[in-house]
Parts: C-alpha cells; structure tokens; sequence
C-alpha cells in the first residue's frame, strides 16, 4: 500500500486526493485549518465563480507563459469540466462566467468533500505543517504529529489572504527543496494612487475603460465597474491591471492608468457633448454633467478643468473644452502602490514552471513531489481563471498518481 498525503485541503488539494486514491493508495490530506475548503467559500463573494466560456494565455500571467498554454489546454479544461459535472455540480453561466445554480460556494464545497468522503480519503484537520523533509520517503512535521509517505502532493496556497490559511510556507518548503521562486507579490488587488481627489471620489462606482501605460507605453487595457477609494482605485478591471501593474512597480517602472469615464458614448465625446448641451441649453455645466456622471465624479472633473460648474457649456473657449474633454476620456491617475496580501486575491509569481512537469504537476528537482494550485507561476484574471489552475493542477497531479500502478 502506497501513502500519499496532499498538504492543503484547498481545491487543488482535494482534487488531487480524489483522483490520487485507488486500491493500492491510502490518501489523506493535511489541513491547517479547523475545515478544509475555507478560501473557496469567499470567492465569487460567496457564489463561487468557478470556471469560465473562454479560455486564453491573455488571460494569465506568468515568467513563462508557453508553460501556461500546454497546462491550460483545450484537452485539460475539458477535464476540469468533466471532473465538475460528475461531482453533481450544476453550472448557471452569466456572461460566460459559471456559478453553482444554487449561487453558493457550499455547494462545490459539499459536493467536493463529499466525493472525497466516498473516495475513502481522510481529511485531518488543525494539522499545521512545520516542516517536510525527504529521505526515503518524505517526512512531513505538524505541531502534534509526524507522517511518512511515499508521494507527496504540496497545495498549500499562496501568501493571499494569510486569513484562509495561506501564509507562504509552501514557498519556503519548496525553495529548502531546491525549487527556484519567483517573488510572490499581491494581485488581483486594489491599487493605490497618488490622486488628490481619491478621498473625494471615494465610494463611488462607475462605467469606465482603463488603459495602462507603463514608463509611457501603452500595455493593457480592461473595461468594467471602476470603484474609487481613499487610496486609490479598484474594482474587477482594477484587479486584472494589477497583474501588471505589481510587477511592474516591484521593478520600478512608472504605472499610469488613464480612465475614460464615458466609454458608453459611441461617437466622438466633443460632437456629442455640442449636440447633447444644445438639447439641454438650460442647463448650466454641473447640471448637464450630472446627466450622464455621478455628481462627485462631475465636482472633481470640473476642479481638474478648472471651470465653475454654473458656466454653459456653449460659453467656454475651444481650449476649455478640449480640457473638459480631455479630462473626461484621458483623466490620468498615477499609481504608486498596492494594497498588501491581506486585501490580494492571488498572488503574482510562484514555483517556475520551467521546474515542473505540465503533464503531471511533478517537480523536476524532486522524484514523487507534486506542486499544485496557487503555488505555481501562474495566476489569472478574475472570472474563475485562478479556480481552473487549481481544478486542473490537482487532476493532472493526482490522475498520475492515481493512474500509476507502482
């Protein structure tokens, strides 16, 4: 009988176990948590965004995003698909993005444990690891107990939100292993901006297409609901610049985002706003503004254009227009920072994946190591891409388990 343990009982974790068991294998997972799955619970705010319609390498980052595409595969997240349906989860797709019908992440939390529990895996909780060592087989130290087995699987979650649990010690682990780590920094996470009027605009929401400029050249783009905060911006097209946008400070290049705050007006903003004012010409500019703006957005622009809000937009010069507009569809926001693990989502960097087998999730250092989920190189944008990276790790980490006859 072969012993296997999977250190995390995260996503990946769990999908390991169950496609690690079989007749000849005792599986048993280590969690550090009074109850596995807790991250799970708080992604999609509670409903579990848990796969996507569309897959794509732009939709992730990594040092070496070719490695991505092989893990990725059309092959791979039909997989993950089928993994999904037959643990009796039944998908509600909203604009590509899938959910639980039930709109719970309970669901995929019962249903996976549930799997596990007729799988005949044991899931310990409240076991901290401290420590992982290999001599003939590996050696796995807790804070009340010590375990050998013979293949390991580590899924012990990034540095985000240390909250659920992951605190970065699977980084550690690995590294005393020989594995190279590319510095875990804070993603899909707000960003904080320079911008005198943040404290102003706080709270607000709004429609709005962002571009990313980077030491001056443009390298991204998102459009969604930008919120405004007292330290800066966020929002889901905030999250998916970060992925950027922290590497990039991390080496210490200049971040710009330019907000177009009116990317629902199809034609040119300047004719628009001539034949809007002339259909409204009893309204000065504050009022015409506040037509199509929230009334803090409207206070702030005008400051920015220098302009008194009770003016007419007809009665201003060519050069204030072009100002107002500008301001409208350019208003530049510099970033100087993140917000910290504690606020990230996922982190950005991780295990090389040059080190790992994208067939099996098995090192390449270490015989009988399997890394999965976060841990790895390759973190994606909002919309259930981060799930699937756990979905399939954790299949193509335990099928070779599994699958294995020795």
């Amino acid at each position: 009988m072969n012993n296997i343990i999977a250190i995390g009982g995260g996503p990946s974790g769990i999908v390991a176990a169950i496609k690690a068991k079989n007749e000849n294998n005792h599986v048993i997972v280590l969690e550090k948590n009074s109850s596995p799955l807790k991250k799970l619970l708080m992604t999609g705010n509670g409903k579990c965004n848990y796969f996507n319609e569309v897959y794509s390498t732009k939709n992730y980052h990594s040092k070496n995003i070719d490695i991505v595409n092989e893990i990725i595969s059309d092959k791979n997240i039909s997989k993950a698909k089928d993994f999904i349906d037959s643990i009796g989860i039944i998908p509600k797709i909203k604009n590509g993005y899938y959910y639980p019908v039930s709109n719970q992440a309970i669901t995929i939390k019962n249903a996976l444990l549930k799997e596990a529990e007729l799988k005949g895996i044991e899931i310990i909780c409240n076991s901290e690891v401290l420590d992982v060592q290999k001599e003939n087989k590996f050696i796995i130290k807790c804070t009340n107990k010590e375990y050998e087995c013979d293949k390991l699987i580590i899924a012990m979650g990034s540095k985000a939100y240390p909250k659920t649990g992951s605190d970065g010690l699977g980084y550690k682990l690995l590294e005393e292993f020989g594995h190279t780590i590319i510095k875990p920094l804070p993603a899909l996470v707000g960003l904080v901006s320079d911008f005198k009027y943040s404290k102003d605009l706080s709270g607000v929401r709004t429609d709005a297409y962002l571009e990313l400029f980077e030491d001056d050249k443009y390298l991204a783009s998102e459009t969604g609901e930008l919120q405004f905060t007292n330290y800066g911006i966020s929002g889901i097209c905030t999250f998916n610049l970060s992925n950027y946008v922290t590497r990039g400070l991390e080496e210490g290049r200049k971040e710009v985002i330019k907000v177009n705050l009116v990317p629902f007006i199809d034609t040119l903003i300047t004719p628009w706003l001539e034949k809007y004012s002339k259909e409204q010409s009893g309204k000065n500019l504050t009022e015409l503004l506040e037509g199509f703006l929230n009334y803090k957005i409207v206070n702030v622009i005008l400051k920015l254009s220098n302009l008194d809000g009770k003016r007419y937009y007809n009665d201003l010069t060519n050069k204030e227009k072009l100002i107002l507009v500008k301001n409208l569809r350019s208003l530049k926001i510099n970033i100087t920072g993140t917000n910290s693990f504690e606020n990230a989502q996922i982190c950005n960097g991780g295990v090389s994946l040059e080190e790992i087998n994208p067939e099996t999730m098995e090192s390449k250092i270490i015989n009988d190591l399997y890394i999965t989920g976060e841990l790895l190189d390759m973190n994606g944008n909002c919309g259930g891409y981060n799930l699937t990276t756990c979905w399939i790790s954790g299949l193509l980490a335990g099928s070779d388990i599994g699958d294995r006859n020795d």
